[in-house]
């Protein structure tokens, strides 16, 4: 990594093996799809090639974020979506980002095991990504997945979170629509409130509806988006009045209504009410970019003399960081590229 261009010639190879994923994935094939998910995740050159060209073929497909705390049942909520949506044909992907292992990096809680039953629908993709510390609740590759997701033609891509409670806000920039599960009386309305995790839901489902209390949190819940201010100061965006539902995805109660209510969202999501929501995706995915590309060439100046004296004169007290920073700012312009090599995508 952080590595300068590759030659021309390694770049066309890089371009041909680019289109040859990119080919095989639009026809059809599984096997390129999830190699070309691989690339992506890791970064490489390869991905970055594919995804020039899928990019434009995307922005059809609906983005949906399931978000909220842990133990409110959101795989199992994503499960039952799934089956509604291939009740009625349409192709369904998911994102499930989860836990880092500390050891290899790879995603701790696979949702393949826990989504067994899709694994032989031609209509269904399931993908586990590691969050790799990447705060907000989402993978730093998540928006490139969706968008591969997108241009191979699903219908309905669902990005599932981490699910570690209320800094998961960032979902809301990713996704056309976004869904906070919670579940009955677990005490975190005021708390959510208070971090914004409900302040950027588009609908909110209060999931294990069988269980006591299910209806009084969504009352409770409903009481407290109707006290919000409607009123902002200028240049903040209006508060959302979210739908709030009651489902039990374990049996499936209120899945249909939930679906509804989702493609009721889709529809003004596409008009100018989306168009915010549009604008901060790119945002979010052009400064993720530009955040790991200068991630990437920092540290190739890691084990450079230049940074070694920095270092150095900040222990020393000799130099402020912030003065070292923009020294290593002016060194790192102009520097190649940030993708990993070509090699580590198979």
């Amino acid at each position: 990594m952080g590595e300068s261009r590759a030659p021309a010639a390694d770049e066309a190879s890089v371009a041909e093996r680019a289109n040859a994923l990119c080919d095989a994935t639009l026809s059809g094939d599984r096997r390129a799809l999830a190699r070309l998910l691989t690339a992506v995740e890791n970064r490489t050159c390869i991905a970055e090639a594919a995804l020039r060209r899928l990019y434009p073929m995307a922005g059809h497909a609906q983005l949906i974020g399931i978000t909220g705390p842990p133990g409110a049942g959101k795989s199992t909520l994503v499960a039952a979506l799934i089956a509604e949506l291939r009740l009625t044909g349409r192709p369904v992907a998911v994102v499930a980002v989860d836990p880092s292992s500390p050891i290899t990096g790879g995603a701790v809680l696979g949702d393949r095991v826990r989504m067994q039953a899709y694994a032989t629908d031609d209509g269904v993709f399931i993908r586990s990504m590691a969050s790799r510390g990447h705060a907000g609740g989402l993978s730093s590759a998540t928006s490139a997945a969706a968008a591969v997701f997108d241009a191979a033609g699903f219908d309905v891509v669902l990005i599932e979170t981490v699910g570690t409670g209320q800094s998961e806000v960032e979902v809301a920039a990713t996704a056309d629509t976004t869904v906070v599960v919670e579940a009955p009386e677990m005490g975190d309305e005021i708390q959510a409130i208070k971090a914004g995790l409900l302040e950027v839901a588009d609908i909110i489902v209060v999931n294990k509806g069988d269980r006591p209390g299910a209806h009084r949190t969504a009352g409770q819940l409903h009481a407290m988006l109707a006290d919000a201010p409607r009123d902002v100061g200028s240049g903040r965006p209006a508060p959302k009045r979210p739908d709030v539902l009651v489902t039990t995805a374990a049996t499936g109660e209120g899945v249909p209504e939930l679906l509804a209510a989702l493609d009721r969202h889709r529809t003004s999501a596409r008009g100018s009410d989306g168009a915010a929501t549009r604008l901060a995706r790119a945002e979010a995915q052009i400064w993720a970019v530009l955040s790991d590309r200068l991630h990437e060439r920092a540290r190739s100046f890691e084990a450079a003399p230049i940074a070694a004296a920095l270092l150095g004169a900040v222990a020393a007290h000799e130099l402020d960081p912030y003065a070292a920073a923009d020294q290593l700012l002016d060194l790192m312009a102009g520097t190649g590229g940030a993708c990993a090599p070509a090699d580590k995508q198979d």
